[in-house]
């Protein structure tokens, strides 16, 4: 079997994605995601120009040689734009492996490490009333966790509170739109938010809460610290990760879980977090760290050091991805969680797949590969539009992590 053709798919249902299409000269087909937020054309050129003529004739079931290929030949090493190139190669890679087995790729992974896969949502609301209601929203439909974000008073808007229900997109504007921030109007804010959802819901629900790298390590031990009566699940990237070292003071202070690794591209991105356990979830994810090749090395590194997964799964990634991350989810000893933020109706017909949502888990589909596709036709009626992520300025002006 060789590839004899693979084509980028560039298209907006709402949001843009960019898939890649492997065909081999049985017919075989696979898809991979390869959607970067807000720089979804750098991928798909780098896939058009560099990668898919290198593919052409090698054998589709040669999958960690065709890794090794890509990320050694290129020299120029890691970074989103190349790692979502090869994650797109490689999940497509693994599809097309499964479909010529007969099996759903977590078979090939090892076999089910349990019976589904629990998932969070996204409970956010500008008030704090309005917020209960969204939880109980998720409680209602069988959700066993549930991340809380809500507006800061005095601040126009707030990351991660969304403009319709279910679902969440930042990336509204051609050019990126400027947001305002104040740590001292968060923290006035947050550790009450969590008081009230912890009194009306109990201890049973898992609570997980975004801080964005918005702080400082000291500014993210006090958080954690002024959160721990509320038992939360994690707390998630609370710091810039480049200074790894940032995290042993947190940890000095708070027993607050962390999650962190949604922007980690590779193991070296991580491998000091984890290795000095000084976080307790990776949220490295198929699509942005190499594909399943290569997640799968973060999940068994992480294993070692007591450190589960907590994959990232907003709506940045197409359900081609969520597919490939429910087949590691299952078949990994060291799961946590995986987000879960549902597409639109229109996503979800350009994306055909086969998981679905049963009592708080997700499930993949039983059938070979991935069991997802991509309607071309559909997809092309539409067109990419160009979005950029907002970013973020203090009250005085000065440039501050989005």
């Amino acid at each position: 079997m060789k590839i004899v053709d693979a084509r980028v798919i560039v298209t907006c249902p709402g949001r843009n994605f960019v898939t890649l299409k492997i065909i081999t000269d049985d017919g075989v087909t696979g898809v991979g995601d390869a959607t970067l937020n807000g720089r979804e054309l750098s991928v798909a050129a780098y896939l058009t120009e560099h990668v898919i003529p290198a593919l052409i004739g090698r054998d589709p079931a040669r999958i960690e040689d065709t890794w090794q290929y890509l990320y050694k030949g290129a020299y120029w090493r890691r970074g989103p734009v190349t790692m979502t190139a090869i994650a797109a190669v490689d999940t497509a890679l693994w599809d097309i492996k499964g479909k010529v087995a007969g099996l759903p790729v977590y078979q090939l992974l090892g076999g089910r490490c349990r019976d589904g896969v629990t998932v969070y949502g996204h409970a956010s609301a500008e008030t704090v009333d309005e917020v209960l209601t969204e939880v109980a929203r998720y409680v209602d439909l069988g959700y066993k966790a549930v991340r809380v974000q809500t507006g800061v008073p005095g601040l126009a808007t707030t990351y991660g509170v969304g403009r319709g229900q279910m679902y969440y997109e930042p990336a509204d504007a051609a050019i990126a739109s400027e947001a305002v921030w104040s740590t001292d109007r968060y923290f006035a804010h947050v550790p009450g938010v969590f008081a009230q959802v912890r009194d009306a819901f109990g201890p049973g629900l898992k609570l997980l809460h975004d801080v964005h790298h918005r702080l400082t390590p000291i500014e993210a031990a006090r958080l954690g610290k002024s959160l721990e009566p509320y038992a939360l699940t994690w707390m998630e990237d609370p710091v810039p990760a480049e200074l790894q070292e940032g995290f042993r003071l947190i940890r000095q202070h708070t027993t607050t879980p962390i999650a962190v690794g949604e922007v980690f591209n590779t193991v070296w991105d991580c491998r000091e977090l984890i290795q000095e356990q000084l976080i307790d979830y990776i949220r490295t994810t198929v699509v942005h760290a190499g594909g399943i090749s290569h997640l799968r090395r973060i999940f068994d590194l992480a294993a070692l050091h007591h450190v589960r997964s907590g994959s990232h799964g907003a709506t940045d990634l197409s359900p081609v991805c969520m597919a490939a991350a429910l087949h590691v989810d299952l078949s990994i000893p060291n799961f946590g969680l995986q987000e879960y933020m549902r597409h639109t109706p229109e996503t979800d017909a350009v994306f055909p797949h086969g998981y679905h949502f049963a009592d708080g888990y997700l499930h993949p589909s039983e059938e070979p590969g991935l069991g997802v596709d991509i309607d071309e036709e559909l997809a092309a009626r539409y067109p990419y539009r160009p979005a950029a992520l907002p970013v973020n300025r203090l009250e005085d002006g000065t440039m501050h992590s989005w």
